[in-house]
């Protein structure tokens, strides 16, 4: 595949292939190293990334980044999360349904539901987020102008910063407080740490929750089958993650030395883009791959990424979903879309899938 600036590498789609790439140390995630598969308004700089950025890194620098955080993501914590996951759920719901008979779903349900949970988890005041969000959306937006792009980074600093420093003068009882306590964090690490958590712990589940529920009111046999039996949901949250993979460009890696991958030679300093979606819909590892079927056994797909970069909130994400899901359909059992399918506006111009709008209508 020959990259925007000239580069000719690799484009893996195969599930194997995939997975053994991202389980290998000679591929690296360092961003001096990386070069993008897509134009971009800004290109990539060719330089260390920043301490912190930890998904721009290489162990073991980017394994003492995911140590302090992996006992902040911990199976026993994200259970203790749950019930306040399913209040923060059912207000939302609550609102939805005293607005009237139609809504964004986008808007109503899978926006505010991550967001509360993120910042609360993170200790980020609520009010404070849509501002974020919106920098966030510009510079996940492939085609926002630099001039965009530069307010963006600016307006985020000025905002981590903010909240770093907030955080380390006046602790709380939350995750980043944990964070700021930690000495030998410099105040440059915990703003790149911050960034990614709270950009990462609302935008892709926002856009699973969105997408989610597009797929799920187009599949009226699915969701039919979902409402009979809700012990499906845990096994409906996978196969939506499969079937949707919503990180649809990259990742990225390049290789350190030269790697034989399924008989082919990838060469020292080649880049290698991973097509997760279409390693989801392998035909080898996933009979049918483009069928819905939420009764699939979908373990092993690759929407959170594979080894030493594999998503640390994955669990996280399939609670919400599941909690989300299975409230919202059962609150609402005659929802449905207010627009054709082919109507609904897609974010195929966002480096993370999902939908600009969902409109829907219930009663």
């Amino acid at each position: 595949m020959t990259f925007p600036d000239g580069h000719v590498g690799w484009l893996v789609t195969s599930h194997s292939a995939a997975r053994a790439v991202l389980a290998d140390s000679r591929f690296s995630s360092r961003q001096e190293l990386l070069r993008s598969p897509i134009p971009l308004p800004v290109p990539e700089p060719r330089v260390p990334a920043d301490p912190g950025n930890f998904i721009r890194l290489d162990p073991p620098e980017q394994t003492r980044y995911r140590r302090l955080l992996m006992s902040q993501f911990t199976a026993r914590r994200l259970r203790q999360l749950e019930p306040r996951i399913r209040e923060i759920v059912d207000a939302e719901l609550d609102a939805m349904d005293r607005s009237g008979t139609c809504a964004d779903l986008l808007e109503v349900f899978a926006l505010p539901i991550p967001s509360q949970v993120i910042c609360e988890l993170l200790g980020v005041p609520y009010a404070e987020r849509a501002q974020f969000q919106r920098n966030v959306a510009t510079l996940l937006n492939m085609t926002s102008s630099v001039a965009d792009i530069v307010a963006a980074h600016q307006s985020v600093d000025s905002f981590v910063t903010q909240l770093v420093l907030d955080k380390r003068a006046h602790p709380g009882d939350d995750l980043l407080s944990n964070l700021a306590a930690i000495a030998e964090l410099t105040v440059q690490e915990l703003k790149s740490m911050s960034f990614l958590l709270f950009a990462a712990g609302y935008e892709t589940t926002a856009n699973m929750l969105a997408l989610g529920a597009f797929a799920l009111l187009t599949a009226d046999d699915q969701l039919a089958a979902l409402k009979a039996d809700p012990r499906l949901f845990d096994g409906a949250v996978e196969e939506l993650l499969r079937y949707l993979t919503i990180i649809h460009i990259g990742p990225v890696r390049t290789a350190l030395e030269d790697v034989e991958i399924d008989g082919k030679v990838i060469r020292r300093g080649e880049s290698v883009t991973l097509s997760l979606n279409a390693a989801n819909r392998d035909p080898e590892r996933f009979a049918d791959p483009d069928r819905f079927d939420i009764t699939r056994n979908a373990a092993g797909h690759l929407a959170f990424g594979h080894g030493a970069h594999q998503c640390l909130g994955a669990q996280l994400a399939r609670i919400e979903m599941r909690v989300a899901f299975s409230a919202l359909f059962a609150r609402f059992p005659r929802l449905r879309l207010a627009v054709g399918a082919d109507e609904v506006a897609v974010a195929a111009d966002m480096t993370i899938y999902g939908v600009h709008r969902l409109p829907v209508r219930w009663d």
